[in-house]
């Protein structure tokens, strides 16, 4: 069963003005990069809290989101 969180992040990930305007945001404002997730989440119909975002990310075992999390991880 794909979650909501899995959902966004796919589509996040497959849209280049969204995906670098996030790591924008995580770059600058850390604490933010959350609550724009959850944002892109409401704009798309995918409901998705800061907590179901934590735990999916936490899941992925790729290279380019181990190094956004590390860049972002005080905000996360």
């Amino acid at each position: 069963m794909t979650s909501n969180a899995e959902k966004l992040y796919k589509l996040i990930a497959n849209d280049s003005r969204k995906k670098q305007s996030l790591f924008l945001t995580a770059l600058t404002n850390p604490k933010s990069a959350l609550e724009k997730i959850c944002a892109m989440g409401e704009e798309l119909d995918i409901s998705v809290t800061k907590q179901e975002v934590i735990d999916y990310l936490s899941t992925i075992d790729d290279e380019a989101t181990k190094m956004w999390l590390i860049k972002a991880r005080g905000g996360l």
